[in-house]
């Protein structure tokens, strides 16, 4: 069975709820186990969650929850590069896998909303992986 680590970002946490729910019931259509989740402020915080749990010796891999949505600078290009990067590296220095299961940058809140699966398709994404490796 793999032990999943989970981090939902609470900023937009009416997208980041559905998208926890939509994790949890892959991870249990998958015989996972979800063995902890830890809340952050926002995407940007993942990373730092993601390495503590990517050390645990009962964590075999990591998704990260989270929904980054557009406003009037280009803010929220540079929340999602950033993110992304620190979350690799995440991955590869604690050789374990961290999926990112982050809808944006560059949508609106209802096009969040629409992309509630991408919760789902980061466990399943973990689960693969922890499998494989």
């Amino acid at each position: 069975m793999v032990r999943l680590g989970l981090v939902v970002a609470e900023f937009n946490r009416s997208v980041t709820e559905q998208m926890e729910a939509a994790a949890q019931d892959a991870a249990d259509g998958a015989g996972a186990d979800v063995v902890e989740t830890v809340r952050v402020p926002g995407v940007y915080d993942a990373p730092l969650a993601a390495d503590r749990l990517a050390r645990r010796d009962g964590v075999d891999a990591v998704a990260v929850l989270g929904a980054i949505v557009t406003g009037d600078t280009d803010h929220d290009q540079v929340i999602g590069h950033a993110t992304a990067q620190k979350l690799t590296d995440v991955s590869l220095d604690r050789d374990t896998p961290v999926t990112l299961g982050v809808s944006g940058p560059g949508m609106s809140g209802a096009e969040a909303h629409e992309r509630v699966a991408k919760g789902a398709e980061a466990v399943d994404g973990a689960i693969h992986l922890a499998e494989a490796l």
